[in-house]
């Protein structure tokens, strides 16, 4: 992987929400993994896709943003307990969705200090 390759991981079943995600965080990427996730998805919620990643000893270190529309405190409260490093709750107006996922990258791709690449392999370090 380049510096200039991100690995991104959206989940999201709101195709113009996929879309607008997308655009915001082209130019705005610059480290390797992150997963927006989103708590109501058709099939599987986005709760147990999290239990799943934090389960994995692959995907235990990788960053996890709640995006979604739900104000639950109920989901708040589950996603962090369930090891979501934020829950961020989606603006229904398009420009403040864009400016928000843009903050978001800029965020966990740009200031936040990533986990050693050690963390994303299932054999523990020293």
């Amino acid at each position: 992987m380049t510096a200039e390759q991100v690995d991104v991981l959206l989940v999201e079943d709101k195709p113009s929400d996929v879309e607008v995600t997308r655009h915001a965080l082209r130019s705005h990427v610059n480290v390797p993994r992150l997963v927006l996730l989103d708590i109501k998805l058709p099939k599987v919620d986005g709760l147990e896709v999290l239990r799943q990643l934090k389960a994995d000893p692959r995907t235990r270190a990788f960053p996890v943003v709640m995006l979604t529309s739900s104000k639950l405190e109920w989901d708040v409260v589950t996603s962090h307990r369930g090891g979501v490093n934020s829950y961020v709750q989606k603006p229904v107006d398009f420009a403040q969705f864009r400016e928000t996922v843009q903050q978001l990258g800029l965020y966990w791709l740009v200031k936040n200090e990533s986990p050693p690449p050690r963390a994303f392999s299932a054999e523990p370090g020293p």
